[in-house]
């Protein structure tokens, strides 16, 4: 959290990259065929076969296991990204195509296996996720223009993820995006195998989401938002939209209503949750700590209640963040006593607690705990891991994608950065915080705050390329991480971004490849 109180298609977009904050000097080197040597995050295993090379026809047939409509559906994703293509379904590779088949042997999960030869592409999965993620993989090593006909490098990869959780966070609060945004977010963020979607729908600014028997917060509490301007929110299919897309790319939606401070959208909105039964007024600004529910008023219950009980109705995905950090007003009873409730109504509902780091005093055993920086609630944090508690790492003077990236940087912040991709890059889950190995790490996240971030190109600049290191410390086995073979890979995504109309940041120390 913060310490501070203070429509992608699948196919090429076109578009140009901006020039901002300290990287005009970035270094450029000649477009070359992909390999590989460039797939980002690192595969386990990745064995190029030199002198072969296979080129995906104009019409190309795609094999889809018989019976299996995963594969179907990724069959039907591919399909749409080479143009032209044709699917049908069968059980062995197919000359002159790609096979995308089930196979228990490769494993129940997200792993994968992908062989390029002269006669076509197979890859082989136990699970459509396995498969999708192979996809993806093979992206990598076609052209920036996806279209087929087009040549893919031979070769065999092996594959799995390091770790199960692999997150990127969007603050909708204080600025507002739409669904046709998220969406675009989240197409970018699968290339990279990320599968969780964080959103953080409250906060003081704004309060994003309908809920039932509730209308001021979305008529009162989602009309600003950070700088005086009009919010907005998501109905219940808005956001029934954005989960179905997220599933259909392998993403989990974990919604946040960020409880019980950064409430003052909420307060705004309806005055019986405070004490003294005043309402204040909505809030522009940045700072955070000075509004909290009131523990004792009946009203924050039933609030409580029906937003967690809503959301765990609408979403599938087996979390549910609440938030938790940055209350001082509160003391540790009252505190305590909404943070239980909360807890205790995520439980009832089927669903596993998601918490900033500041419940760990106070986290049930199977609240999963999201560290992001190193103060008083360390402890607390560290004893509920050796406990058995999980944690999700999201360190923020390396992982927080709203710092900027230099101090010449246009927009985002600077308390816990400035960060740099190289310093994106340099750490490790299980050895950053002692006392979390790496049996305690669920995974990894990249949270965007956006109190600078207005526009889609913004949130697009700072979160690439310093995303994609993100996701390679979380799914790639910690032996592949060598800042100078990364930055290497990385420099080969430009085409790609560019050819998708990503505006990303050009950083310093990164051999871009020339479009």
């Amino acid at each position: 959290m913060l310490v501070t109180v203070v429509v992608l298609t699948v196919v090429a977009l076109g578009g140009c990259v901006s020039r901002r904050g300290g990287e005009d000097q970035h270094e450029t080197v000649p477009a070359r065929p992909a390999t590989f040597a460039d797939v980002v995050p690192a595969p386990v295993q990745a064995t190029q076969t030199p002198g072969v090379t296979f080129t995906i026809p104009a019409d190309p047939t795609i094999i889809t296991m018989a019976g299996s409509t995963e594969a179907a559906h990724v069959g039907a994703y591919l399909a749409d990204l080479l143009g032209g293509a044709t699917t049908r379904e069968g059980t062995d590779p197919v000359s002159g195509g790609v096979a995308l088949l089930l196979d228990p042997t490769v494993g129940t999960g997200e792993e994968y296996q992908l062989e390029v030869n002269a006669g076509g592409v197979t890859i082989r999965a136990g699970t459509g996720v396995g498969l999708f993620w192979g996809v993806q993989t093979l992206r990598q090593l076609m052209p920036a223009q996806t279209r087929a006909p087009v040549p893919v490098p031979g070769g065999r990869i092996v594959d799995a993820p390091r770790f199960a959780y692999r997150g990127v966070m969007l603050d909708v609060a204080r600025h507002f995006f739409d669904v046709a945004a998220v969406e675009r977010l989240i197409d970018l963020v699968a290339m990279y195998k990320v599968n969780y979607l964080h959103l953080h729908l409250t906060d003081d600014q704004g309060w994003r989401i309908a809920v039932d028997g509730w209308p001021r917060l979305t008529e009162v509490g989602a009309a600003t938002e950070v700088g005086g301007f009009t919010g907005g929110y998501y109905t219940e299919d808005d956001y029934r939209q954005i989960v179905e897309y997220a599933a259909d790319r392998y993403l989990t939606v974990v919604p946040e209503i960020d409880l019980p401070g950064h409430t003052n959208a909420a307060l705004a909105s309806y005055a019986e949750l405070t004490c003294d039964g005043v309402a204040p007024a909505p809030y522009t600004e940045i700072g955070v700590g000075f509004s909290a529910l009131c523990p004792t008023s009946d009203a924050v219950g039933r609030l409580i209640d029906d937003t967690l009980g809503e959301l765990a109705e609408l979403t599938p995905g087996p979390y549910l963040h609440i938030g938790g950090d940055e209350a001082p007003t509160l003391n540790a009873d009252d505190y305590a006593t909404i943070v239980d409730r909360a807890q205790e109504i995520v439980a009832r509902d089927g669903k596993t607690t998601v918490a900033w780091q500041a419940v760990a005093a106070d986290a049930a055993p199977s609240t999963v705990l999201q560290y992001y920086i190193d103060d008083q609630d360390v402890p607390a944090l560290l004893g509920a891991a050796t406990a058995g508690t999980k944690v999700i790492m999201s360190p923020a003077n390396h992982a927080y994608l709203d710092q900027k990236y230099d101090p010449q940087t246009r927009i985002g912040l600077t308390w816990a950065g400035p960060t740099s991709v190289e310093e994106a890059y340099g750490w490790d889950p299980a050895t950053y915080l002692p006392g979390v190995g790496e049996e305690a790490v669920l995974g990894v996240e990249a949270p965007l705050w956006t109190e600078t971030v207005t526009t889609v190109d913004d949130i697009e600049y700072l979160m690439f390329p310093r995303l994609s290191a993100i996701a390679e410390i979380g799914w790639s086995p910690a032996s592949t991480h060598n800042w100078t073979a990364f930055r290497q890979r990385l420099g080969a995504q430009a085409p790609r971004w560019t050819a998708l109309g990503v505006d990303f940041a050009r950083a310093d120390g990164v051999p871009w490849v020339a479009a």
